[in-house]
């Protein structure tokens, strides 16, 4: 299994910017694609950004040009720059993250991160 631990969340202006990470430890023999998801009050979960073992990208249409993520292999973490937030990203924000454990492959989640942007 993989513990995840998030940080970097909080409280910000309109225009701010904040940097989230994800520290993957535990026991697997390879990580594949990482990426963060958020959830609003009374919406779904939904994908902000991806990144595969490769280093190939994907963000939802609502943050690109804004956000970017990353990834260091040597540390197990990934990373998510949030520029020019707008209260529209306000949301609780989950790392998740995909590997291979022997034969298996498990998906597991972070326990999320506030992040508040105040107009």
């Amino acid at each position: 299994q993989v513990q995840l631990v998030e940080s970097g969340g909080g409280l910000v202006q309109t225009g701010g910017s904040l940097r989230l990470s994800c520290a993957a430890s535990g026991s697997a023999d390879s990580i594949n694609a990482m990426g963060w998801y958020r959830q609003a009050p009374g919406k779904q979960r939904e994908l902000v950004a991806a990144i595969t073992s490769s280093g190939s990208t994907n963000y939802a249409d609502s943050v690109k040009g804004r956000f970017s993520i990353s990834r260091d292999d040597a540390k197990n973490t990934v990373y998510l720059q949030m520029n020019s937030l707008k209260p529209d990203d306000t949301a609780v924000y989950y790392c998740n993250v995909n590997y291979r454990s022997g034969y298996v492959f498990y998906t597991d989640w972070g326990q999320g991160t506030q992040v508040t942007v105040s107009s």
